[in-house]
């Protein structure tokens, strides 16, 4: 036990927030604001799906692509561009960052045909590409490591809320002034955060010379080799299961975000402002189940890490029960209860998937860590869900499309059911990966305060 008791306590001074609270919750406050802007740039699309579609005569599948596309350049440079900000400065990538994504939402507001639309919407992506995975890493920083699936939950429901605003607001403008102007007004919010955020964040406030157990000055951006970066995020698969179950659940809010306007706008016959309202109703129920799923997470799991996994499987397999039903419903205030009801709970294994990784993974390369995470939600959710139920859509109707889409949490259930037979161990090695595992009450609670970040 005293070696684990040690290791506790290396753990706890590798984690203590090394900046007041005050200033640590400004800067949450101001990159949360900017996770708003990077999703409300995103998002303002699916609002004017119909005016695309009537304008520009565009296919269920280019409008799908229209969307995938930004999620696309999120998975495949998420990785390289969060190992860069490691290396480069996460206070000042997270800058260049929003600067892009908003120049570019401006680019499609100017946008003449499909094709500069296309492309307006690929350097979208590669603006937001890190942003989500950086962020999370400078806001965990911050704080006590006992609070990551609180903090994981609170700060990924932005990418929620600001779906909301976009597909709420978005509507509305282009309903009154064209979707044009829609796009241009998420353009001159970002622009407005960027500057604020310029003005208030400084690298060396942020992760400034940290003090570890042997006295030696640790810098916060420690250097590591690729050759060992690799073993560091693939090592554990119980981590390797959260990337897989996490990135396939996320396939159902992909679809789910794109399409539900249009699916108000052609079953209930809504006008575009309504439905697009409507529509962001149910995304910020779907935030507001990352948060409460956070912070249930942290709680039911306080005194065992390992009930992550289950908890995982519980919102995965509630999730796709009420929505498997609701899209067999026929349309009606019944068919919104219930689908509501799954959608509260469809991005709820976040909170646990991020917390399972930031536990699986060195502090150091937690930014590229969750760029993995983003490139597993990308490319096997958000990016395919889209373009998957357009395709579909375009052969089969969109409610055909849509009642496909629950069966995806089926894979997601299995990829954490797996993650849960090795999740203790794995845990246990970061604890002190030269100890063997054993399954003494002893050791194991001292494994877990460890974990947690408190000496047990």
């Amino acid at each position: 036990m005293g070696m684990n008791a040690a290791t506790a306590t290396t753990a706890d001074l590798r984690d203590a927030p090394a900046v007041s609270r005050g200033y640590a919750w400004l800067v949450f406050a101001l990159i949360f604001a900017l996770l708003l802007s990077d999703y409300m740039s995103r998002q303002v699309l699916n609002a004017v799906f119909p005016m695309l579609k009537a304008d520009w005569g565009l296919s269920d599948t280019q409008l799908g692509s229209l969307s995938g596309v930004v999620a696309l350049m999120v998975g495949i440079l998420a990785f390289p561009v969060s190992l860069v900000a490691d290396r480069w400065g996460r206070v000042r990538s997270l800058a260049i960052m929003g600067l892009l994504w908003s120049l570019a939402t401006l680019g499609c507001a100017l946008s003449a045909n499909y094709g500069h639309m296309l492309t307006a919407r690929f350097l979208v992506g590669v603006g937001e590409a890190a942003y989500g995975s950086v962020g999370l890493a400078v806001v965990l920083s911050m704080f006590p490591a006992h609070l990551r699936a609180s903090l994981t939950g609170a700060f990924t429901s932005g990418g929620m809320f600001g779906s909301v605003l976009g597909m709420a607001l978005g509507g509305v403008v282009a309903a009154q002034f064209g979707w044009r102007w829609a796009f241009g007004a998420m353009a001159v919010f970002g622009l407005a955060l960027v500057v604020t955020y310029a003005l208030a964040v400084r690298e060396k406030k942020v992760s400034p010379p940290r003090r570890t157990p042997a006295g030696e000055a640790d810098s916060g951006a420690f250097r590591i080799r690729f050759r060992t970066l690799l073993p560091g995020l693939f090592s554990a698969r119980s981590v390797v299961c959260a990337y897989i179950g996490s990135g396939l659940q996320l396939f159902i809010m992909g679809a789910i975000l794109a399409w539900l306007p249009s699916y108000l706008n052609r079953y209930y016959e809504m006008p575009l402002g309504k439905a697009s309202v409507t529509a962001a109703i149910f995304v910020l129920l779907s935030g507001v189940g990352m948060i409460v799923c956070g912070i249930v997470t942290d709680r039911l799991a306080k005194v065992s890490p390992p009930r992550k996994i289950v908890i995982a499987i519980v919102y995965v397999l509630a999730s796709f029960a009420l929505l498997a039903v609701a899209f067999r419903m026929p349309p009606g205030t019944p068919q919104l209860v219930v689908l509501g009801a799954g959608v509260l709970l469809a991005a709820g294994t976040f909170a646990p998937a991020g917390a399972m990784v930031a536990n699986l993974t060195h502090p150091s390369i937690h930014a590229t860590a969750f760029a993995t995470l983003t490139l597993a939600n990308n490319l096997l959710g958000l990016a395919p869900g889209p373009i998957v139920t357009g395709m579909l859509a375009d052969k089969y109707g969109l409610l055909a499309a849509l009642q496909f889409v629950p069966f995806v949490s089926l894979g997601a259930a299995a990829a954490f059911l797996v993650a849960r037979r090795s999740y203790f161990t794995d845990l246990q090695r970061v604890v002190d990966p030269r100890e063997p595992i054993h399954g003494d009450a002893v050791t194991r609670a001292a494994a877990q305060g460890a974990i947690a970040g408190t000496n047990p």
